[in-house]
């Protein structure tokens, strides 16, 4: 269960690595360790008990999300279908309550979901991806690297009754490089070009950026990842992983 709370001064992050005997599934349910997942049909609800890395805290807190449309689509990333990505929920509200209720806090939400039947890392090279909620609809851009055959982009629309529409993507448009040198580029029409607010991860192999935009002729705040795989892939990076990511396997 990845978690990571944003605030200025005070960012937390937690992702403990966990053997099978840690997890259990349901058609609704899914527990990793003493953290939980449950969708009632109408909500899904996010217990959280984790500790943060490498230096440990304590976070403990519930998330609920509330979609406002549900979308059924999903839409392959490769050529040969081997990985997908389903934007569940594009429009969601959601409710966040940590720390005995210290830090709660509601808002507009998204939910995704990727999947596939190799690791990402043998399928692509690199991907960006962005995500607004405009006027319009929640607007998603999707650029993938994949190791064979040739690029591919995702534009896309959700309007507010859930359904979906192509459109063209706007240029590319680069943003100020991270500390561990990770390319980032964006979509954005000239002189409207997405500016980024604040980098909220820098990792060797992973970014994840806050930007502000013009889209529809209104100021959009845009959530924004770009990812190397390549990177990931370094024998160097993965030997830097369980400092961030800490593995418990207990054996039934």
């Amino acid at each position: 269960m990845n978690v990571a709370l944003y605030r200025a001064g005070h960012d937390r992050w937690a992702m403990t690595e966990r053997g099978r005997s840690n997890l259990s599934r349901s058609q609704s349910s899914l527990k990793i360790g003493p953290s939980s997942v449950e969708w009632d049909g109408d909500t899904l609800r996010l217990d959280i008990d984790e500790w943060t890395a490498p230096l440990p805290s304590r976070v403990r807190g519930t998330v609920t999300l509330r979609p406002e449309v549900i979308n059924e689509r999903a839409f392959a990333l490769d050529a040969e279908g081997k990985h997908y990505w389903r934007p569940i929920a594009p429009r969601a509200r959601i409710d966040l309550r940590f720390d005995g209720g210290a830090l709660a806090w509601s808002g507009d939400a998204y939910l995704d979901s990727n999947w596939g039947n190799e690791p990402l890392e043998r399928g692509f090279r690199s991907w960006h991806w962005s995500r607004a909620h405009a006027p319009s609809g929640t607007q998603v851009y999707y650029d993938v690297e994949p190791r064979a055959g040739s690029n591919r982009s995702l534009a896309l629309v959700f309007d507010k009754s859930g359904a979906v529409s192509e459109i063209e993507a706007p240029p590319y448009s680069s943003l100020p490089g991270t500390f561990w040198r990770v390319p980032r580029v964006t979509r954005g029409n000239a002189g409207a070009e997405p500016r980024l607010v604040r980098t909220l991860e820098d990792a060797p192999f992973y970014a994840r950026s806050q930007l502000i935009g013009e889209i529809d002729g209104a100021q959009a705040d845009i959530m924004h990842e770009s990812l190397s795989l390549d990177r990931f892939r370094a024998p160097i990076v993965r030997a830097m992983l369980p400092f961030r990511m800490p593995r418990i396997v207990r054996r039934r």
